[in-house]
């Protein structure tokens, strides 16, 4: 019962953004904003894990790393390495 209320409050927040997208006439340039910034924030986790400048640090590609990067920027990568060193 309780994974079927879960399903529907899924599926009515997600026609409701869709119908927010398309009223507001938002268009799809906010979609190719935010691919640009995954795929940057991801970039920029492969060059601290590959480029060899810190070896004992290694950043995880996850859900929480990729959004903290994407949300934040090349300040959210030097948050992550600050963490990193500080609690592990």
């Amino acid at each position: 019962m309780l994974r079927l209320a879960a399903m529907g409050v899924l599926i009515l927040s997600g026609l409701l953004l869709i119908l927010i997208v398309f009223r507001k006439k938002l268009g799809w340039a906010w979609l190719s904003l935010f691919g640009t910034h995954l795929i940057l924030a991801a970039m920029g986790i492969y060059i601290v894990n590959f480029s060899g400048l810190l070896t004992e640090v290694y950043l995880p590609l996850n859900p929480a790393t990729i959004g903290a990067v994407t949300i934040l920027g090349l300040p959210g990568v030097l948050m992550l390495l600050g963490l990193k060193i500080t609690l592990f």
